[in-house]
């Protein structure tokens, strides 16, 4: 599984919506201050409850598979990779200028792109996240 740390930030009906803190790696740095790469921001997570009794402020872990987020990665990532890289290639064995095969390859990600957005409801719905308490020593 894959855990993240975040705070409930407040409930309606059977889902939480929870506020995770997503930090870069640079912010552990010393130099953090002198590098623009230095960043933080907060996402928020839909999470079912599942019967589960949560408060709003609840010190929360979401957690998904491990595999989902691969495929996250997957269709973000590697996939229009390929289509990119399958492009650019097939360009160039046709002949094409490297300009052209570059930009087309480029321009072809789009369509990609467009078909994951217009899907994001139906690709949302199989990434499922869980949550269970934290649990602080006092």
């Amino acid at each position: 599984m894959i855990e993240h740390e975040g705070i409930i930030d407040h409930i309606d009906g059977d889902v939480a919506h929870v506020k995770i803190d997503n930090v870069s790696a640079c912010m552990s740095c010393h130099a953090k201050g002198a590098c623009s790469a230095a960043d933080q921001e907060e996402k928020f997570l839909d999470v079912p409850l599942q019967g589960a009794t949560y408060q709003q402020g609840d010190p929360v872990y979401v957690q998904i598979a491990k595999h989902l987020g691969f495929r996250a990665v997957a269709l973000g990532y590697v996939y229009p990779f390929l289509v990119l890289m399958s492009v650019l290639i097939g360009m160039l064995a046709a002949g094409a200028g490297e300009l052209r095969a570059g930009g087309v390859a480029l321009l072809s990600i789009i369509p990609y792109y467009l078909v994951l957005y217009l899907f994001r409801n139906r690709i949302a719905k199989s990434f499922t996240f869980s949550i269970k308490k934290t649990f602080t020593v006092q």
